[in-house]
């Protein structure tokens, strides 16, 4: 019958010998590492590393004998390193939006540098009170104002770095007590430095660097604790003050009346900001000033002393560097004060654009070149910036020195050193920026003693920008350094 099979004489079904299948050829049959990969697929994409397949590998009770038996490769590692090249990379998008804590307002920045500048205006307006002879060629109580101004720049460097430590710890309270203590500790040190290099019997020039040394520490406080806008409101009367002596030179009296007023305000403001308020309730002002219980060691240790010197050391070096741009052409330090506000914003622009192309790109080399290239980009903005605004300073001061190619090119080329440091303190590479601006500051210094003229500030500042550029890339073009 069509179908039916034919048995020999008494054999049952189940005895007769089964009929061999036909075997398929070594050469067509799948390739078990190509069927693991396919089923590991969505896996071995998103692995950034064969070790991360290892671990799986391992965690699914593979043993090396079974890996070689089954899949012909010596252990999980090389069967590891076999998957990841067989699957092409796929990293999955997080679930909800993405967030970028980088992100910052142009405006709230571009106060910021406003802040950083208005100062620049009490010296217009308290310069005919400095009364006394030249000292050393420069206008009447310079080297005073010079060594207060260093030593208040170099010690709040540091109390920033210190008192930012605490508030990444979440210890806003020992953020206060730190300022409250180094503030008026830095302004002591200030007012000293001032009188130990004041000419005998100069009283006028100690004596308006002890305003400028408290206004450092206060404004320091007010800074750190995002008190922007109040500092602002503090400092116009003195800024009115001194838009309206460019016009028409106002009495003495009135000058120091707005200038005390002004450092008046910018002192009760911070005391107000960091003196203990009491036993605020919880969840109610400003947190309260006694230990939290359950804070770590770490926490209750605080940041080492010895971890902020660097950014100190930093604030000393940038410092000297901008002097000496000052005393060549004043208009230059006004510009690149104002700077600092596009400067910190392009700074932002970085980091948020390099958490981008940690998500866009998928190559360690793509990811340095995308770096390299927004580095580029945010450097050419910045040095646009600084470029307008010393122009823009130049037209508006006739009395200014001439704009010259060799004095611009070294503005610009400080400009680099300047915003590459701060790009390198911010990714906590300080003591290669400390490094670099305190030797190009004492280049800089010594080329100054020595009369080597314009060029030797320009061949200064060249090298320091080419070693924090180069340093830069180097540093910020690998992916472990955005962690």
């Amino acid at each position: 019958m069509s179908g039916s099979v034919w048995l020999p004489p008494g054999a049952r079904p189940d005895t007769v010998p089964g009929i061999p299948r036909q075997r398929t050829p070594s050469w067509a049959q799948p390739d078990p590492v190509d069927a693991l990969a396919e089923r590991l697929d969505d896996f071995v994409a998103a692995a950034v590393h064969p070790d991360e397949i290892a671990a799986l590998l391992e965690s699914d009770g593979l043993s090396d004998d079974q890996i070689r038996e089954r899949y012909g490769v010596k252990n999980s590692f090389a069967l590891a390193e076999e998957l990841y090249e067989r699957v092409e990379r796929r990293y999955p998008e997080p679930d909800g939006p993405f967030h970028d804590p980088w992100q910052v307002g142009l405006l709230g920045c571009l106060l910021r540098g406003v802040v950083f500048a208005l100062p620049g205006l009490a010296y217009v307006l308290g310069a005919p009170l400095l009364t006394g002879p030249r000292d050393h060629g420069l206008p009447v109580g310079t080297i005073p104002l010079l060594a207060g101004a260093l030593v208040g720049w170099t010690w709040n460097q540091g109390l920033a770095h210190r008192a930012y430590s605490w508030l990444g710890l979440g210890d806003r309270a020992a953020a206060r007590r730190s300022l409250l203590l180094g503030a008026p500790a830095g302004t002591v040190l200030g007012v000293l430095a001032a009188l130990l290099v004041a000419s005998p019997g100069d009283l006028s020039g100690p004596a308006f660097a002890a305003g400028q040394s408290l206004y450092l520490g206060a404004s320091t406080v007010l800074l750190v604790l995002a008190r922007e806008r109040a500092l602002l409101l503090a400092l116009s009367p003195m800024a009115a003050g001194a838009a309206l002596t460019l016009l028409h030179p106002l009495p003495a009296a009135v000058s120091v009346v707005l200038l005390l007023g002004s450092l008046t305000a910018v002192a009760v403001l911070a005391l107000r900001d960091v003196v203990p308020r009491g036993d605020a309730p919880e969840g109610r002002g400003e947190p309260r000033d006694r230990p939290r219980r359950g804070r770590s060691r770490r926490t209750t240790m605080g940041p080492r002393l010895s971890a902020s010197l660097p950014y100190a050391l930093f604030g000393l070096g940038s410092g000297v560097l901008v002097l000496h741009a000052a005393l060549g052409d004043p208009l230059a330090a006004v510009a690149l004060t104002l700077s600092m506000g596009p400067a910190e914003y392009l700074l932002h622009r970085f980091r948020s654009s390099a958490l981008a192309g940690l998500r866009n790109t998928s190559t360690p080399k793509a990811f340095s070149r995308a770096t390299t290239r927004t580095v580029a980009a945010c450097l050419t903005v910045y040095l646009a910036a600084l470029l307008a605004l010393s122009l823009a300073m130049s037209a508006l001061w006739p009395q200014a020195p001439g704009v010259t190619a060799t004095r611009l090119t070294a503005l610009l080329l400080l400009g680099v050193v300047l915003w590459t440091g701060l790009l390198l303190q911010s990714f906590g590479a300080i003591l290669t920026a400390t490094a670099v601006c305190c030797a190009a500051a004492l280049a800089q210094t010594l080329a100054v003693l020595t009369h080597a003229g314009d060029w030797a500030a320009l061949s200064v500042h060249a090298a320091a920008a080419a070693a924090q550029a180069t340093l830069v890339c180097a540093l910020l073009g690998r992916a472990t350094a955005h962690r």
